[in-house]
This record gives structure tokens, sequence and C-alpha cells, in this order.
């Protein structure tokens, strides 16, 4: 009845690591692909209109220099 809580939400798991000396050799094509750093990619419309609400907003409420 202790662990009826943890049941519902999330198994608790233990991992154990693999010894490297049974393992054969890792692909190093993998390594380098898995390594290599993706650019990030473009907003998506509605985070878009979003920023330019709070542009809009921004400029409405501060006053104009001149």
């Amino acid at each position: 009845m202790a662990n009826k809580a943890l049941a519902k939400r999330q198994k608790l798991t233990i991992r154990t690591e693999p010894s490297q000396r049974t393992l054969k050799p890792r692909n190093p094509v993998a390594v380098a692909a898995k390594q290599r750093v993706g650019g990030s990619h473009q907003k998506s419309v509605s985070a878009q209109r979003q920023i330019q609400k709070l542009q809009l907003k921004k400029k409405l409420t501060t006053p104009d220099e001149q």
C-alpha cells in the first residue's frame, strides 16, 4: 500500500550500466552524428504573433521620445 502513489504515476526503474569489456566497439559514424549540433528552427506562426503582440503593447505603453 505504501507504493500505491508511485505505481499510478511512474514505475521505479533501476538502471545498470553495461560493462564496456563485453560490448563490441561502438559505431564511430553514429557517435559523430549524435554529437553534431543542429541549428535552431524557425519560430512557429503563433510564437511570432505573440512576439509582435508584445512588441506592440510595449510601444503603446511606453511614452514616445521626441
